[in-house]
Formats: C-alpha cells, sequence, structure tokens
C-alpha cells in the first residue's frame, strides 16, 4: 500500500488524486490529522487513518502495511513548530511499518547556509532518510509558482510589484509537481536513489519578468518597484506580520537574488512526458477568475 502524509493539503490531495488515475483506491492510504477533511477520499475507496506528525502513536497507525511512505514535508516551521522531529518521527514510523521505500517532498535549494530557513529543514532531513536504512527517494521540487501567482494577485490593485532585490526562480506549478510525485509512486520505472535532480518549471524568471506578463495579460502595466530589505521588512512589520514570517519573507528574495532557485532542469518535463506548465499560463489562468 502506497501511503501519503498531509492528504488534505494542497500537494498532497492533488499526488492522491493523480495516484488514483494510476493505480486502484485500494492500494492508496492516506495519513492526515483530521479524517473527517479526508472525507471525498474515503468515499472512493481510499484508506483514511489519523496521522499526526506530534503523535508517533497515530503514525504507526497509519502507515500499518505500508509498502511506500510519501512523507508530504511539514510546515511547523512557520507557526514555531519543529519540522526535524516530525520528520524523524515519520521516517521512525514508516521504518516500522515495514515500508521498502519512504519518499519525501524536498526542495531544489535545500541547503543548511540558504538565506530561506525552509531550506535548513529540507537540508537536515535528507541524511535522516539516508540513516534510515531503507531505500529512500527525495524529491526536490522546484519553488511553487502559487508564491509568484500570489505575488501578482497583491499587486493588481496599485499596480505597482513592490518587494526586495530579486532574482531568477524558476516558478514550477504545484500541480505538474503533485503528478510527477504520483508518477514516481507508481511506476518502479520511473524510481529515483536519494535526491532527485531538481523538479522545476521550463524557465526563470524574476519580479521584473512577472510584472511585464502581468501587464500584457491584465491590459495595463504593472510596475516593478525594489525597496530596501529593512524597509521591507519595517512594512511587514507595520502590519502585524510576525517577525518569523518576516524572516521567511525576506529570506525568500535574499535567496533568489543568491540564485538559489535559478536552475532549470529537464526531469520534470521528462518524468510528466510533457512541457511543465508555464507561469504564464498560471497567471493567466488566476487573473481570468
Amino acid at each position: 500500500m502506497i501511503i501519503v502524509t498531509g492528504a488534505t493539503g494542497q500537494l498532497g490531495h492533488g499526488i492522491v488524486e493523480r495516484l488514483l488515475e494510476r493505480v486502484g483506491a485500494g492500494r492508496i492510504g492516506v495519513s492526515v490529522r483530521d479524517p473527517r477533511k479526508a472525507e471525498d477520499l474515503a468515499s472512493r475507496g481510499v484508506r483514511v487513518r489519523r496521522g499526526d506528525f506530534d503523535d508517533a502513536a497515530s503514525l504507526r497507525g497509519a502507515f500499518e502495511g505500508a509498502s511506500q511512505v510519501l512523507i508530504v514535508s511539514s510546515n511547523a516551521r512557520a507557526s514555531g513548530g519543529d519540522p526535524i522531529a516530525q520528520h524523524s518521527a515519520a521516517l521512525a514510523a514508516a521504518r516500522e511499518a515495514g515500508a521498502r521505500r519512504v519518499l519525501y517532498t524536498s526542495h531544489m535549494g535545500a541547503s543548511a547556509t540558504s538565506a530561506f530557513p525552509p531550506m535548513h529543514d529540507h537540508a537536515a532531513t535528507e541524511p535522516l532518510l539516508e540513516a534510515a536504512g531503507m531505500p529512500f527517494t527525495s524529491l526536490r521540487h522546484g519553488f511553487y509558482a502559487a508564491t509568484a501567482v500570489e505575488l501578482v494577485r497583491r499587486a493588481l490593485a496599485s499596480g505597482e510589484l513592490v518587494a526586495p532585490e530579486d532574482g531568477k526562480v524558476s516558478w514550477t506549478a504545484r500541480e505538474d509537481l503533485a503528478e510527477a510525485d504520483a508518477i514516481v509512486l507508481a511506476a518502479e520505472a520511473t524510481r529515483f536513489e536519494g535526491p532527485t535532480p531538481a523538479l522545476t518549471g521550463p524557465e526563470a524568471l524574476d519580479l521584473a519578468d512577472l510584472a511585464a506578463i502581468a501587464s500584457d495579460i491584465a491590459g495595463r502595466a504593472m510596475k516593478r518597484v525594489t525597496v530596501p530589505d529593512d524597509a521591507y521588512r519595517a512594512s511587514l512589520a507595520a502590519r502585524g506580520v510576525p517577525e518569523r514570517i518576516q524572516d521567511l519573507t525576506l529570506g525568500m528574495f535574499v535567496a533568489s537574488r543568491r540564485g538559489e532557485f535559478a536552475r532549470v532542469d529537464p526531469t520534470l518535463e521528462q518524468l510528466l512526458g510533457r512541457p511543465p506548465r508555464r507561469l504564464r499560463e498560471l497567471l493567466a489562468r488566476a487573473l481570468s477568475r
């Protein structure tokens, strides 16, 4: 049985949806904190069990009978939690369940020295995967394009995309990553040992590029305005944004201008058997709603 954690989140749910297209529902189980939120999956024959990264006993029950476990990375850092401890607990439960392989949704920018704090969590988790004593695959996702879409959405009213100095990012559609993850889970032929190459969108764009694309789609000018890091942090603080979220937000821009997310790799296209979605397509879809 293939077990997917976090299946009520956008990525996890998308992975399960794509898995259902490839394997029977009877071969899929999900581990979720609140099973009531996964009733749509249960109604289609997916095994739904409560599994909480902070409750080892629940994970053991949720992972029972697992042949593979996909650990969708925790975002506990954003709320002051400890994602490394959570990932470690999930790995231990997968090993106890007798899983033949464990997979983890990592990031192309995984690094202990990144300016973007979540990259530290991925960099710390990958050695845990290796030390767990099971075959593993670390799915190094590209940066979610949803972040770029949200930045543009916020800028629409004023016509100014205001942010610190940035750099090129290979913005990647979450739905493409969900499909690729499902392909890797379902087919032995696509199996990767250890970390995958970067699973990225087809092009790297900075915020000036985003503003130009949005201007073209919306039919009105959007200006890219660059502000100092300190001024941007002050604006976040003035809106009541907690300091740890300030660090996350500012760190994203600093890391991008260091080139941490600029790589474009063909692996995602090879997995999908088609070109990944371009940001223009994703922006056009979002701005038409």
